[in-house]
């Protein structure tokens, strides 16, 4: 698939992939055709394929299915020697065919670049239902950084609104420990919301899953937290309680936390214009690459 070819939207140009696989023939001539079967052994999975936990259920379900009906939609290949095949759509079939032992698949076989592929199948994972919120987060941000979407243009092109982009992204800036919670299911996206304004978010998870808080509970939690912090500060200090900012206020400190992969808050003063903005960065290495964009380098 040329680059100029690509003027669709990114979810409709992924439907065309999985759907309408026989767009034009003239695309595929001298090479295979556009529907066939392939050995499974000559399929390798894509080694940066995002997604990596595979609901073992579901899967079941999936092989059950195969086992009775076959595989119904194709998987999307691409060729990269003779009798060697890269899946770029469809992992999930490919390894429930394993699983009821069948020998051959049906595929379509597509010319795609490293880039490509990567895209697809970023593409492809985000618009599962079954996905989970860090599995979602992280496929945004990499749709942001490798190919320069902007939360606007994901928005439009996976049919989702900016602000649950923009709050989904906001999950990325909790403490590993704590994504991994939420991978794991305990704790709910809810949960990890009221948790990115805690000053201390790991000891409150553990909280939360010890005593199985409930999301009104979370945010309860971290307004007391948040609320005995101030009372701690000296006399005269300014500025506001995370739980207590205004929408926008978050909203802002989301988008830059995103853009810069630092934690970021704003603090305005109890009275008047001003306040502070602070900028935590967990290592060094952070450190210089926040020097570097402020110095223009």
């Amino acid at each position: 698939m040329a680059t100029s070819d690509r003027k669709r939207g990114l979810g409709r140009g992924l439907s065309a992939l999985m759907s309408d696989v026989a767009i034009d023939p003239a695309v595929h001539e001298g090479s295979a055709p556009p529907q066939t079967t392939l050995p499974i052994e000559y399929i390798s999975a894509n080694p940066d394929q995002p997604r990596k936990i595979f609901d073992a259920d579901d899967m079941q379900d999936l092989s059950n299915s195969i086992r009775e009906k076959g595989i119904i939609q194709p998987l999307i290949v691409r060729q990269l020697a003779k009798n060697s095949y890269q899946l770029v759509a469809g992992e999930r079939r490919w390894r429930a065919a394993q699983m009821v032992n069948l020998h051959e698949v049906p595929v379509v076989i597509r010319a795609f670049t490293d880039l490509e592929v990567m895209e697809i199948a970023i593409i492809e994972n985000i618009q599962r239902a079954d996905l989970n919120p860090v599995e979602e987060a992280v496929g945004y941000r990499q749709l942001m950084d490798k190919f320069g979407h902007t939360q606007e243009r994901l928005a439009e092109a996976l049919g989702k609104s900016r602000s649950h982009i923009a709050n989904v992204l906001r999950l990325l800036n909790l403490p590993d420990s704590v994504l991994q919670l939420l991978q794991e299911g305990k704790l709910t996206s809810g949960h990890a919301r009221a948790l990115i304004t805690a000053d201390d978010p790991v000891s409150l998870a553990g909280q939360i899953v010890a005593q199985g808080l409930s999301v009104r509970a979370t945010e309860a939690l971290v307004k007391k937290q948040a609320d005995s912090q101030m009372k701690a500060k000296p006399t005269g200090a300014t500025g506001i309680s995370g739980a207590s900012k205004d929408a926008d206020t978050l909203a802002l400190e989301g988008d830059l936390s995103a853009a810069l992969k630092m934690r970021v808050t704003i603090d305005h003063q109890a009275a008047g214009e001003g306040g502070t903005l602070t900028v935590r960065y967990a290592s060094l290495d952070q450190l210089d690459e926040l020097c570097g964009r402020l110095s223009g380098h």
